[in-house]
């Protein structure tokens, strides 16, 4: 991946089968622009490809933020019909066949916070902040901000954060179900790395179906849901992976994945 991107940077780590997506603006707290939001989508339909990377991990540059939002100026320079579908680059993680972690610390607002919630995992510093503030613009969160925030944590809560441009530190974010894991600021990488130990165990192809069931659970009844299921369920039951994952269980080793 040697393209260049709008202040985002892409490194990949071989020997731990992921890619890390960087918001590389320190200077500005990582703001993320709009030429930035389509590269987000851009990077993601790469690595969705690479059969290298099994795991995907977004964070911000320095030590003080994940990002502090979007490019206020930026919303300003285009037309108001882009503007209303600002959601689908946002949404990148969440259609990725992969997991993908969100490595947060500081401030997490904006996109910032919209990025992370389209994320599988979110792992936070104890400093940080999730905010969606755009009332104080005259404006409301609007790349998916409003409808993923009220379906983790309720109508209630999202309104108490949402209409009153709340900012929601680490614990509280987490009693919410906003965050998968809070731990102290010098151990972020430690976690994140133990959790991509843990994910890189599993079949890829079994965590690929398990995320799409679990995400078309989101809008579904649950009678559909159960029938997706079982049809991901009995598709599993046919692949090479699902053969090895029983065998190594029978003959009490471990089993070895290649996502077929």
């Amino acid at each position: 991946m040697n393209q260049q991107y709008d202040h985002i940077t892409v490194e990949k780590n071989r020997e731990k089968q992921t890619a890390t997506i960087i918001l590389d603006r320190p200077e500005k707290m990582n703001f993320v622009s709009m030429l930035g939001r389509q590269h987000l989508t851009q990077i993601f339909d790469e690595l969705n490809r690479d059969e290298e990377v099994r795991v995907i991990i977004i964070k911000g540059a320095g030590d003080k933020c994940f990002t502090a939002g979007g490019d206020i100026h930026g919303f300003l320079e285009v037309h108001q019909e882009e503007l209303s579908h600002l959601a689908v680059n946002v949404a990148a993680p969440e259609r990725s066949p992969k997991p993908v972690i969100a490595q947060l610390q500081g401030y997490t607002f904006g996109v910032g916070c919209e990025i992370a919630m389209a994320c599988d995992f979110r792992i936070a510093a104890e400093d940080t902040q999730l905010a969606l503030p755009e009332m104080n613009l005259g404006q409301i969160p609007g790349s998916g901000g409003t409808q993923r925030i009220a379906k983790i944590v309720g109508l209630t809560r999202a309104k108490d954060m949402i209409m009153r441009a709340r900012r929601i530190p680490a614990q509280e974010a987490y009693q919410w179900g906003l965050l998968t894991k809070v731990v102290p600021k010098d151990q972020l990488e430690a976690e994140v790395d133990s959790l991509v130990a843990e994910l890189v165990r599993f079949s890829p192809l079994a965590q690929k179906v398990a995320k799409e069931v679990l995400n078309a659970s989101e809008d579904s009844p649950i009678s559909v849901g159960i029938k997706l299921e079982g049809k991901a369920y009995g598709l599993l039951r046919s692949t090479q992976d699902y053969l090895e994952g029983t065998t190594a269980f029978v003959e009490k080793r471990k089993p070895n994945f290649t996502g077929k």
